[in-house]
């Protein structure tokens, strides 16, 4: 499984950003695939997450009602659109594929897992 993340940079408060993460190697339609961020001296935070079949999409509190997940699983991507953004929301942003989106709650346990891009927000 290889994840390709991509669309992070630096933005202004209130502004918004897309990230979009590109998978091969696996077959979307029977994984679930989602972002995790990690700030500095922080551990993981699970921040969103859609199942494998598209139906169902989870949001930390956090970022409830700013971020947007969707996936396309034709073209094996999944893009997060963020908006309203907030220096909180400063962080290395990953996406990840697994069976269950469960396991965002527990982000130190997922296995698969993009290289990081950075979100920085910033006045």
């Amino acid at each position: 499984v290889q994840l390709q993340a991509s669309g992070g940079g630096l933005v202004q408060p209130g502004g918004s950003l897309r990230l979009s993460c590109a998978a091969s190697g696996i077959n979307l339609d029977y994984s679930a695939i989602g972002w995790f961020r990690q700030a500095p001296g922080k551990e993981r935070e699970g921040v969103s997450c859609i199942n494998k079949f598209g139906g169902m999409t989870w949001y930390a509190d956090s970022v409830k009602g700013r971020f947007t997940i969707s996936r396309v699983n034709a073209e094996n991507t999944v893009t997060l659109k963020m908006n309203n953004m907030k220096p909180g929301d400063t962080a290395v942003y990953y996406c990840a594929t697994d069976p269950s989106c469960s396991t965002f709650y527990y982000p130190e346990r997922l296995v698969s897992v993009s290289q990081g891009t950075q979100v920085t927000v910033s006045s």
